[in-house]
């Protein structure tokens, strides 16, 4: 092999080097991305869980309160019902 393949060989090997650090850094602003969409994603989905729990807590607060008071009123109607008719 004659010197001037070497610093051939040398060179293209120093490329190669070049390249794939050049892909590393991009894999890792890729990684750093990937991990702050994935704490984007676990924040939303945990308000999306506190909205949905407090969601339920008002509908079975509204269930407790509005439910005896239908049955209120429909006993009321049908009393009235039974009594003019």
């Amino acid at each position: 092999m004659n010197p001037n393949e070497s610093s051939e060989i040398l060179a293209t090997l120093r490329e190669i080097r070049d390249g794939q650090r050049e892909l590393l850094d991009q894999i890792k602003a890729q990684r750093t991305l990937a991990e702050e969409q994935m704490r984007q994603s676990r924040e939303r989905v945990e308000e999306s869980m506190g909205l949905q729990r407090e969601a339920l807590r008002r509908q079975r607060t509204i269930t407790v309160v509005a439910l005896p008071a239908l049955l209120v009123c429909i006993a009321a109607i049908a009393w009235l019902v039974l009594r003019y008719f």
